[in-house]
């Protein structure tokens, strides 16, 4: 059994807390939050003996293997940089952070602890992501050239839309707007799919656009809408399609375009030419889920989840997922959006290196 801390207990840590109500090799010790009437509900609510309202507190604890940081992102690093030199591994809510220096601050302060740091991708483990990737790996796109990362919501942005606090659309808290928030899920599966591959430029251009609430839309300062291009080491490039709110219906599923073939990602379709015919696949996922789980039942669990990954990975099962590493290069091309941008130009990687500076919030 690994016994964890969580540290916050807002939004996001309540499904993070029902994630781990249901892995039985993992147990929520303490929970950690400046508000104690949600810290209170949260203890009660599913068992966890333990609180403090200072998490130096709970890091001081050394019978805690890991903690799980559900914080805004500007608090990331800095809680997560004090945990990972208290020697613990922590299991942290997506994005990396709130910048590109603090993602890579904090992955460096794993590096010298010896620690494993760990991102919430959910996408990484869908049935779609994992069909893709046996698609990829048995060679069957040949020359991957170019790929599109998409997300979309016809009317979804935080707080001005009735859910959520304003701390979503405000990048003093935030960091950022729909690229934060969406983009990162569907741009770290992409980048996951495709080799993490090296960023040399971006062209990006972010937009706020629709009409919100006088009230509520005072305090949003972030993007609703973000496109973008990006190329790659090799001359792969990607297009980038991040919406929280537009006047359009769905747009098509991310893709990756090879010279032998090609796939759309989720839902899953597979696209080649074979004697001259064009065919469109389509496979019942379910099914090739179900063979994986009778011939490989504990490697089918270890990866259903971010959060069954976190546990195999804690217990020594599994190799952990480069989460951090993706989640930094997804960083990079995140910041290097709202650079191009601000400059109205294209920007190179180390243009974007440079200009990254850290956002993170003093504790």
């Amino acid at each position: 059994m690994k016994r964890i801390g969580i540290i916050g207990t807002g939004q996001i840590a309540q499904t993070h807390l029902k994630g781990w109500a249901g892995i039985d090799e993992v147990e929520v010790a303490m929970l950690c939050d400046l508000d104690e009437a949600s810290l209170e509900k949260s203890c009660a609510e599913y068992g966890v003996p333990a609180s403090t309202t200072d998490f130096r507190e709970l890091l001081r604890r050394d019978d805690l293997d890991a903690v799980d940081v559900c914080l805004h992102n500007n608090l990331h690093a800095p809680v997560t940089i004090e945990a990972l030199r208290a020697g613990k591994h922590v299991y942290c809510e997506k994005p990396i952070a709130g910048s590109w220096a603090d993602g890579k601050a904090m992955l460096d302060a794993a590096n010298e602890a010896g620690r494993m740091l760990h991102i919430q991708l959910a996408k990484l483990y869908t049935d779609a992501t994992a069909a893709c990737k046996m698609v990829i790996d048995a060679g069957e796109l040949g020359h991957i050239y170019h790929a599109a990362a998409t997300e979309y919501r016809r009317r979804g942005r935080p707080y001005v839309d009735g859910y959520g606090t304003a701390r979503f659309v405000q990048k003093a808290q935030s960091g950022g707007g729909a690229l934060y928030d969406m983009g990162i899920y569907e741009l770290s599966r992409m980048l996951y799919l495709l080799g993490n591959p090296t960023v040399e430029r971006v062209t990006g251009k972010t937009y706020r656009e629709l009409e919100m609430d006088p009230v509520r839309g005072k305090e949003m300062d972030v993007e609703e809408f973000a496109t973008a291009m990006v190329s790659f080491e090799g001359g792969l490039t990607m297009a980038v399609v991040s919406a929280w709110a537009i006047n359009l219906d769905p747009f098509s599923p991310s893709y990756i375009a090879g010279s032998k073939g090609g796939v759309r990602v989720d839902p899953f379709s597979y696209h080649r030419t074979i004697a001259d015919i064009d065919f469109d696949m389509h496979a019942d996922l379910g099914k090739v889920a179900g063979r994986r789980r009778l011939m490989d039942p504990d490697l089918a669990r270890d990866m259903s989840s971010s959060q069954h990954h976190w546990a195999a990975a804690l217990h020594g099962r599994v190799e952990l997922l480069p989460t951090a590493d993706l989640a930094l290069n997804t960083m990079l091309i995140q910041q290097g959006v709202y650079l191009s941008s601000d400059r109205e130009e294209e920007v190179t990687a180390d243009e974007i290196v440079a200009n990254s500076k850290s956002s993170a919030a003093k504790l």
